[in-house]
């Protein structure tokens, strides 16, 4: 009985070792590979693929943690898988893709591989938010949060992060609203920038400064109606008020040490009266049906080129206004609401035009964006119409 105790000490030993990873949730979908063959078969049949490469397995536990949630986020889009170098069987696997982590105060690399090949070394933010975005678009620039100067904005993520701020803040709040693609707004940020962190060092500041992703967070950005890029929106007292059009430093220091009275916001398409038929996707089809003939303008508030051919289709509807059988409406596929709809009608760009007769769909309307042009096209619609029932009459 002597000696069955030493072994029943390694047994318990060998059982607490690895406890660590269940208790740190590592996620199912998050692949464990020791062989070569298997890393070459992954990244031969996956294109999007991040892998984390660790001293040992006490070294992966915190990133472990933190992609697990992150292979939850991007399942279907990327994939994540974990190679502990400090395994004897998986050392050969790290020399091989010449992983290097002998250096003391090095304990994990994130290498990324792209359609079967290397891409990069993961040197961005080891944050939930910013590898989740770089898995969505690897080649595509970092976070505006990433950038180090950007470090007095405060960055909202969702409604919530709004609500509790404006909630927390006694001070007024000056949100940018941008579009990571905006060429205005990555001229506008550094000033941005820098009045932030202008305000942030005054011991009496008089406010803060935010900034709300428009393409990621559309939510926020369709509850105050924004349809170009950048938007200011200022907040005082929890009250929203409209800002003038402020590009420097010197004009963001001066208007929230100042604030001039808001001009009153301009209404949206949607609100102004009009003859358009402004449809979302759950009356979508029904209204159609009650129509003959119904030509619907597919559009984005923030498009150039649907600002631009918004007279011209409004101007049209009212020409036909008294037409029963004729309808011109519109649907904005930025409302989350109208995002499936748009995605079934197949609109791939912003304006798309689709005639429909009785609801159902019946062609594309790739004539002149022009008032004259979509007169042209119902009337003719219209005309054809006469010609049938004149045919009808001299049948009977």
């Amino acid at each position: 009985m002597a000696r069955a105790g030493p072994a029943w000490l390694l047994l318990a030993i060998w059982v607490v070792l690895p406890s660590w990873l269940s208790s740190a949730k590592v996620s199912s979908l998050i692949e464990r590979i020791s062989d070569p063959k298997d890393l070459k078969k992954l990244l031969r049949t996956r294109n999007n693929v991040l892998v984390l490469y660790s001293k040992s397995e006490v070294a992966a536990e915190n990133h472990l943690r933190l992609l697990s949630t992150v292979a939850q986020a991007v399942k279907g889009q990327g994939t994540i898988c974990w190679v502990d170098c400090g395994d004897a069987e998986s050392r050969k696997l790290c020399k091989k893709m010449k992983v290097d982590l002998s250096p003391k105060d090095k304990k994990v690399e994130l290498f990324h591989y792209q359609d079967g090949a290397f891409h990069t070394e993961y040197n961005r933010a080891v944050t939930f938010k910013s590898i989740v975005a770089f898995l969505k678009d690897p080649k595509g620039p970092p976070l505006w949060e990433e950038d180090p100067g950007a470090k007095d904005v405060v960055h909202l993520d969702s409604e919530k992060d709004f609500r509790r701020l404006l909630k927390k803040e006694e001070k007024p709040l000056l949100i940018m609203f941008y579009a990571p693609w905006c060429g205005h707004c990555k001229k506008m940020k550094p000033e941005f920038e820098k009045a932030a962190e202008a305000l942030h060092g005054e011991a009496d500041s008089s406010g803060v400064l935010a900034a709300v992703d428009a393409t990621v967070n559309k939510a926020l950005a369709e509850r105050f109606h924004i349809s170009e890029f950048p938007t200011l929106k200022y907040f005082k007292n929890g009250e929203k008020y409209a800002v003038p059009v402020l590009r420097t430093k010197k004009k963001f220091l001066e208007w929230m040490q100042n604030p001039e009275a808001p001009p009153p916001p301009e209404p949206t398409w949607e609100e102004q009266q009009t003859s358009v038929l402004h449809l979302v996707g759950d009356n979508f089809r029904e209204t159609l049906k009650k129509k003959k003939h119904t030509l619907v303008m597919f559009y984005a508030p923030w498009c150039p080129h649907c600002k631009k051919v918004i007279p011209h289709f409004t101007a049209t509807a009212d020409a036909f206004k008294d037409d029963r059988k004729i309808a011109c409406a519109a649907v904005d596929c930025v409302k989350d609401k109208n995002q499936d709809l748009c995605q079934q009608e197949a609109v791939k760009g912003y304006p798309t035009f689709h005639y429909y007769h009785y609801g159902k769909f019946a062609e594309k309307y790739d004539s002149d964006r022009t008032e004259l042009g979509f007169t042209n096209y119902i009337r003719a619609l219209r005309e054809g119409d006469h010609e049938r029932l004149g045919k009808k009459k001299e049948e009977l």
